[in-house]
C-alpha cells in the first residue's frame, strides 16, 4: 500500500473514531476525498478505491444531514467505477452502497432502480469454473496428493477454479443489497421478487460460506420494506397471542414465510458462521412481525436449535472429540453459540407461555454450558440465557426454580469471572422479580452470596464495574419484589454506595425506581443515610450524568421535596 493510501485510511478511520465531531473537517477531506476518487489511471485505482471508502466511513461518523451536500458526488465516482473492469473498484462501490443507504435512508432510494439490477446480476454470477485437469495423469509427483471426488462419467478429474476477486465482489453485493432494503423503506418493495429469487438460488446452491453467511445476515433486511409499506414500520404483537387475527399483511406475512424457510435451511449448514447469522436473523424476524411468523415453522426450528445445543447439529458433527478437548481454555467456545443462546431467550420473548413446554428440553441444555470445567466465557453466555428466559418466562418458571434456577445462581455468583457473575446477579433479580414471594425465604442466602459483589473493584474494567452495577440491580429488584423480606440496615449501605451506576446504564430505571419507591414509603433507614442520598442525587442529576433525562427530572423532584435544591 502506497503512502498515500495509508493516510486515507487513517482519516477514515479517525472519522469513524471522532464521529459528529469529524464535522468542522469534512469540508475539507470530502474536496481531497473528491479529486483522489476521478483518478482515472488503473495503477492508481486502489487509492481511488480508498477515497471512496473514505467517503462511507465519513458519512456513517457525521450523518445524512451533514453529509447530503456529497451524497450525489459520491454516489456519482461510485458508480463511475462499475464502469470499469476492476474487480477492486467494484468491491469499494459495493462497500459504499451499503453506508450510504445506512446513513441516507430514503433518500437513497432513487438509485435503486439502476442498482438493484446491477447487484441482482453480480449476485447470480458464476466467479468459479471446473476445467478438466488433462495434465494430471503426467505429474507423478502430484498423484499420491489428489483426493479429489470431482470426477466426470469418464473417470476425468477437475480442478475447480475460483476468482477470488469476484467472490468478494458478491459478498459486498450482497451487503449492499442488505443495506438497502433494511433503510430504504417502502420504496424496496417493487424490487423484492427479483432478490428474493437471487438470494434463495446462492443460499442454496453456492458452496463458499463466505457467501452463504452473507445471504443469512441479508434475507431478514427483506422483511422491512414490507413492514414499512403496510404498517408504516411497526407491527403491533403480544407476546405468545397467535389466538387474535395475524397483526401482518399478506404481503409481509408471504415475504416473512419465505425468509424463515431460507434461515432455516441455514440453520443446518456445515459452517458455524452462516448457523450463527441464520439464529440472528430469525431472531430479528421474529421480534419485529411476532409469534404468528414463527407458527409455521416453530417446530423445525425449535428441534434444529435444540440439536445445536446438545451439538448433533450438522456444523458440529467435526466436533465429536470435542468433550476430550481442553475446557478450560476460552478457545473452546464457540462464538457462533452466543447466537444460538439469544435465540433461545428470543423464543420466550415472542412464544412466552407457548415456550414452557419446552423448558424441559431446553434447560438442561443450557445447563451444560454452565458448568464449572467449561470456558468463563460459554458460562456467561448461558447464564445470561437462563436470564433472559427467566425474564421473559416470569411465572412459568417456578416449577424449575428449585432445580436450575437457583443452584445455578448460587453457582454463579461464586464463580471467579466476573462476566459470569455479573449475568448471575441479572439473573437473581429477574427471578425475584418474576416468582416474588414465594421464593423470597431463599433471600438470605442469595444477598449473602451476591454481598461479595459490592467489593469488586469497578476501576479493573468494564466487566468488574458491570459487575457491581448488576449486583445493585438485583437488590433493587429484590426489595420491590418483596421488601419485607430484605433487612434493610444491612443491604441499604452496599446498595447506596454503589450508586450511582458506574457502566451499565440499562439499569438505571430498575435502581432509581426502588430508590424513589422508598423515598416514597419513608423508609427509615434510608432517610437515616441522608449525605448518602443527597450524594446520589447530586451526582446522578450533574451534567456529566448518564442517566436519562426522565429519571434526572424524577430526582429533582424528590430533590427539591427534601429542600436539597
Amino acid at each position: 500500500r502506497s503512502v498515500q493510501e495509508m493516510a486515507v485510511a487513517a482519516l477514515a478511520a479517525t472519522a469513524v473514531a471522532a464521529e459528529e465531531e469529524f464535522t468542522p473537517y469534512v469540508g475539507g477531506v470530502a474536496a481531497l476525498m473528491t479529486k483522489l476518487m476521478a483518478l482515472q489511471e488503473e495503477r492508481l485505482y486502489s487509492l481511488r478505491g480508498r477515497a471512496l471508502e473514505c467517503m462511507g466511513h465519513m458519512a456513517i461518523a457525521v450523518g445524512k444531514q451533514t453529509f447530503r451536500p456529497y451524497f450525489t458526488g459520491t454516489m456519482q465516482c461510485a458508480c463511475d467505477g462499475l464502469a470499469t473492469e476492476s474487480t477492486d473498484l467494484h468491491e469499494f462501490a459495493y462497500a459504499v452502497f451499503a453506508n450510504l443507504a445506512k446513513v441516507m435512508g430514503e433518500e437513497f432510494a432513487p438509485v435503486l432502480p439502476d442498482l438493484v439490477p446491477h447487484l441482482v446480476k453480480v449476485i447470480g454470477a458464476d466467479e468459479g469454473h471446473m476445467e478438466k485437469a488433462e495434465e494430471l495423469q503426467n505429474n507423478e509427483q502430484f498423484q499420491n496428493l489428489d483426493d479429489s471426488d470431482d470426477e466426470d462419467e469418464e473417470g476425468g478429474d477437475y480442478i475447480l477454479h475460483v476468482r477470488t476477486a469476484l467472490l468478494e465482489a458478491k459478498k459486498g453485493a450482497i451487503t449492499a443489497i442488505g443495506e438497502m432494503a433494511a433503510h430504504t423503506g417502502s420504496a424496496f418493495v417493487p424490487h423484492l421478487e427479483e432478490v428474493m429469487e437471487v438470494l434463495t438460488n446462492t443460499a442454496r446452491n453456492h458452496w463458499h460460506p463466505l457467501i452463504k453467511s452473507e445471504v443469512a445476515e441479508a434475507l431478514p433486511s427483506m422483511v422491512v420494506p414490507s413492514v414499512a409499506a403496510y404498517h408504516a414500520g411497526e407491527i403491533a404483537w403480544e407476546k405468545g397471542d397467535v389466538n387474535s387475527p395475524n397483526p401482518m399483511s399478506q404481503h409481509t406475512a408471504a415475504i416473512t414465510t419465505a425468509v424463515l424457510n431460507e434461515l432455516i435451511l441455514l440453520l443446518k449448514d456445515d459452517d458455524k458462521t452462516t448457523v450463527g447469522k441464520a439464529c440472528e436473523g430469525i431472531q430479528s424476524v421474529i421480534e419485529l412481525v411476532g409469534p404468528h411468523a414463527l407458527v409455521p415453522i416453530a417446530s423445525d426450528c425449535l428441534k434444529s436449535t435444540h440439536e445445536l445445543l446438545i451439538r448433533k447439529a450438522p456444523c458440529q458433527q467435526a466436533d465429536e472429540a470435542y468433550e476430550q478437548l481442553p475446557e478450560d481454555d476460552d478457545d473452546d467456545h464457540d462464538a457462533f453459540m452466543t447466537s444460538v443462546c439469544d435465540l433461545v431467550g428470543s423464543f420466550g420473548r415472542v412464544m412466552g407461555a407457548h415456550f414452557k413446554q419446552y423448558l424441559p428440553e431446553f434447560l438442561p441444555a443450557v445447563l451444560l454450558y454452565c458448568k464449572s470445567s467449561r470456558p468463563p466465557s460459554d458460562r456467561s453466555m448461558a447464564m445470561g440465557c437462563l436470564s433472559e428466559i427467566a425474564q421473559e418466562m416470569e411465572g412459568d418458571i417456578a416449577e424449575h426454580w428449585t432445580t436450575v434456577f437457583y443452584p445455578t445462581i448460587l453457582s454463579g455468583l461464586a464463580d471467579p469471572d466476573d462476566n459470569v457473575k455479573r449475568n448471575a446477579a441479572f439473573c437473581v433479580g429477574v427471578c425475584c422479580e418474576s416468582l416474588g414471594d414465594p421464593i423470597a425465604g431463599e433471600y438470605p442466602r442469595m444477598l449473602q452470596s451476591l454481598s461479595p459483589l459490592f467489593s469488586v473493584d469497578p476501576s479493573q474494567g468494564e466487566s468488574s464495574a458491570a459487575c457491581v452495577d448488576n449486583a445493585a440491580a438485583a437488590v433493587a429488584r429484590m426489595i420491590m419484589a418483596s421488601p419485607s423480606h430484605v433487612p434493610f440496615p444491612q443491604v441499604l449501605p452496599a446498595f447506596l454506595k454503589a450508586l450511582p451506576l458506574k457502566t451499565d446504564m440499562t439499569e438505571n430505571e430498575t435502581v432509581y425506581t426502588c430508590l424513589l419507591g422508598l423515598l416514597q414509603m419513608n423508609q427509615a433507614d434510608l432517610l437515616a443515610s441522608n449525605e448518602e442520598l443527597r450524594r446520589i442525587l447530586v451526582e446522578a442529576t450533574s451534567d456529566s450524568s448518564k442517566v436519562a433525562e426522565e429519571i434526572q427530572d424524577k430526582l429533582k423532584s424528590a430533590a427539591q421535596s427534601m429542600n436539597w435544591s
